[in-house]
């Protein structure tokens, strides 16, 4: 198609053009952290189903519910993360926290685990806290400061 204005073609003259760059940065905000989004949600789908992955169910079932009840809550935060992230990587403190507590789990949930099952939740936890410190490295370099 033809140029039909040929004076306005720089963007830069546009008298609404801080206005629209204001609206870009508003729309594209918190939003560097998309790709830890989808890792943290298989995280959380790894961590529910892995008692009848590892086949520890019959011999740790405080365990089997343990994990269950803490990848939904893994994976609803990931589900946070995509759905508002300006308000929910505030939270990636707390999944810290859930990885920690995924780490010491089979010792205070379990009784007398075996190594497959302290390996399963010992990794699940160290995936979860490098996750979360990820998590709020990147929310703290993408948060404008005053």
């Amino acid at each position: 198609m033809a140029n039909v204005s040929p004076g306005r073609s720089d963007m830069t003259t546009h008298p609404d053009v801080s206005e629209m760059r204001d609206r870009y940065a508003r729309m594209l905000g918190g939003r560097d952290v998309t790709l830890l989004d989808g890792p943290v949600f298989l995280l959380g789908l790894y961590c529910a189903v892995s008692p009848w992955i590892l086949h520890y169910t019959t011999s740790q079932p405080a365990l089997v519910t343990h994990n269950l009840v803490v990848g939904i809550a893994i994976g609803l935060l990931a589900l946070g993360f995509t759905r508002a992230p300006e308000r929910m990587y505030g939270l990636s403190g707390a999944f810290c926290a859930i990885g920690v507590w995924m780490i010491i789990a089979p010792w205070v949930v379990g009784t007398s685990p075996d190594t497959g099952v302290i390996l399963n939740n010992v990794i699940i936890g160290a995936l979860a806290v490098v996750l979360g410190l990820m998590c709020a490295g990147t929310a703290a370099r993408s948060t404008p400061r005053p």
